[in-house]
C-alpha cells in the first residue's frame, strides 16, 4: 500500500513539473510603439501617436492615443460675418482655419491578402475647430470655434523596414456630431439654445457658413517605431 502511494505521488510530482515546463505563460508582455502620419484629412494634416499592445494574453487588442492637426477651409466669410457679427460689406475678406484633434483607437489585427501586419481601428474622437475671418480695410477680425465629439474607424498596414521600424499606410473615416458654434458674442446650438443670435438666422445657417468637421476621409502614410 505504501509502495503504491509513493509511486502515485511520484507520478503526480513529475506530471506537475512537465506541465509547468510546457504550459503557456498566462501573463501579458506589453509593448510600446510610436509614430507619425501625414496626408489628406479633409485637407493637409497629420498626427503623432503612441500605442500600447500585448497588454492582454487573451485578446490581441492594442490601445492608441493620437494628437492631430489639420489645416482647413474656415468657411464662407461674408455669410459668417452676417450671421455672427453684422451686415456690413466693406473690406476684402480672408479666411483660414485649423483643427486640433484628440483620438483614441482600439486596434485589432486582421488578415488582409498576404500582408503580414494589418490592423482595423475604431474609437472616439474630439476635435477643436477654429475658423479665422478677416476683412482687410473693414476693420473686422473674428474667430468662430466649435468643439465636437465624434467616432471613427479605419484600417492600416505596416510594411517592415527594420525590426524596430515600419512604413505605415492608413485609410479611415470619421464622423463628428453637431456642436455649438461660437463667434464674437454670438453662439448657435443644435438644440436651439442660441446666445445673442442675429435676427433671422438659425443654427442651420451658421452650420452652412462655417466649415467645422462633419465627416472626414483620411488617407495617410508615415513611420512607426517599436521600443
Amino acid at each position: 500500500m505504501k509502495k503504491i502511494s509513493f509511486t502515485l505521488l511520484t507520478l503526480i510530482f513529475f506530471t506537475q513539473i512537465n506541465y509547468a515546463q510546457t504550459a503557456p505563460a498566462l501573463f501579458a508582455h506589453p509593448k510600446v510603439s510610436a509614430g507619425f502620419l501625414l496626408g489628406y484629412t479633409d485637407n493637409i494634416g497629420g498626427n503623432i501617436y503612441g500605442t500600447i499592445s500585448n497588454f492582454s494574453y487573451d485578446v490581441p487588442l492594442s490601445i492608441r492615443f493620437s494628437l492631430g492637426y489639420t489645416i482647413t477651409d474656415a468657411g464662407k466669410p461674408l455669410d459668417a460675418r452676417k450671421i455672427f457679427i453684422n451686415d456690413a460689406t466693406n473690406g476684402t475678406p480672408e479666411e483660414s482655419g485649423y483643427v486640433w484633434e484628440l483620438r483614441l483607437d482600439f486596434t485589432y489585427p486582421i488578415k488582409l491578402f498576404s500582408l503580414n501586419k494589418t490592423n482595423i481601428l475604431i474609437g472616439p474622437r474630439y476635435s477643436m475647430f477654429t475658423g479665422n475671418f478677416k476683412f482687410i480695410g473693414g476693420n473686422e477680425f473674428f474667430d468662430i470655434t466649435a468643439d465636437q465629439w465624434g467616432i471613427g474607424t479605419g484600417v492600416e498596414t505596416h510594411l517592415g523596414i527594420s525590426p524596430n521600424m515600419s512604413f505605415v499606410v492608413a485609410a479611415g473615416f470619421d464622423y463628428y456630431f453637431q456642436s455649438k458654434l461660437v463667434g464674437h458674442d454670438t453662439a448657435y446650438s443644435p438644440d436651439g439654445q442660441d446666445v445673442n443670435p442675429r435676427q433671422g438666422y438659425s443654427y442651420k445657417d451658421a452650420d452652412d457658413a462655417v466649415n467645422q468637421p462633419k465627416y472626414e476621409f483620411r488617407i495617410m502614410g508615415g513611420l512607426n517605431f517599436n521600443f
